[in-house]
């Protein structure tokens, strides 16, 4: 047997991402998205904990941060291509079938943060080391969560002969690239990516005790790195596609990048080191006793 034989000519598509159990469908998008999320949680509350953190609280913030995230991310997707849902022969009704595809991961991050914020307020859990458990974590639920993409064939990158090239269906190929038949799997290389980044970000933080939110800032670093060449693989057309001759995802992450690494310098300069604590001390409403006069 030779070498060449050991070797696939390319990566399969799965010929049906969809799943009965008797009149439930299940679907490989869905399945992906919610087993990446109950991995970011399953791992959150682990870290949390370790950093002194109560048992349960990582899963009570998920509880407000998942639907605001879910909500977030499929407001970005429609703004940033809105032509798939407003128009002739569109319908805008489209919007609400998440399960057909389309988050904005930037969107997720926003609308998921509104609603850690709101439950951190209520438990008087301080929002900069609350973000820093769940960071890191956030690169394993979109590992896992990219493989929806793959059920979809869909956000596949151009053509090409590789090894590990990804066959798509002719039903699924991009207008204008029906004659090719294999194409990089971007899914497959964010997936890679987004893994390494959790080992190597939780690595640092362990060795430098980073905090004050940076850890954050290094997911958004490490994630956007990422993204930026990733993005540029991709032959998928949305509406705000092209800046100056750039996706504009690959504005986004540029500009996010360099955010995050200004305030990951500015706050590392203000607060070295890690908090003390997770908690702000909750504020005492018992009125004021009048003093007592003689």
């Amino acid at each position: 047997m030779t070498v060449s034989a050991l070797v696939p000519l390319s990566i399969p598509s799965p010929s049906n991402g969809v799943w009965h159990l008797g009149p439930v469908p299940i679907r490989g998008y869905a399945l992906s998205i919610v087993l990446g999320i109950i991995a970011a949680v399953w791992i959150s509350e682990r870290r949390w904990v370790a950093r002194g953190g109560r048992s349960g609280e990582i899963q009570d913030v998920a509880l407000w941060a998942v639907p605001f995230g879910v909500v977030g991310a499929r407001l970005y997707h429609v703004a940033t291509d809105h032509d798939l849902y407003f128009g002739a022969g569109r319908s805008a009704w489209n919007i609400l079938y998440v399960w057909h595809g389309g988050l904005g991961i930037w969107g997720g991050i926003a609308g998921g943060a509104l609603g850690a914020y709101i439950c951190a307020r209520r438990k008087h859990i301080l929002m900069r080391p609350l973000l820093d458990v769940v960071a890191p974590t956030l690169l394993v639920a979109q590992a896992i969560g990219r493989w929806g993409n793959w059920f979809n064939q869909e956000l596949y990158g151009r053509p090409t002969d590789l090894p590990w090239g990804l066959k798509i269906d002719e039903t699924h190929r991009v207008p204008g690239y029906e004659h090719y038949a294999t194409f990089h799997p971007t899914f497959l290389y964010e997936c890679l990516w987004n893994l390494a980044g959790f080992a190597v970000i939780v690595w640092l933080e362990r060795r430098f005790r980073i905090g004050y939110g940076r850890v954050m800032a290094l997911y958004v670093m490490i994630y956007t790195a990422g993204r930026f060449w990733i993005e540029q693989l991709r032959i998928d057309t949305v509406e705000l596609h092209d800046v100056l001759g750039v996706r504009f995802n690959v504005w986004t992450s540029v500009v996010l990048f360099v955010a995050a690494l200004a305030y990951f310098v500015w706050s590392l300069r203000r607060n070295p080191g890690r908090e003390p604590q997770l908690y702000a001390e909750p504020q005492d409403e018992t009125p004021a006793q009048p003093a007592e006069t003689d």
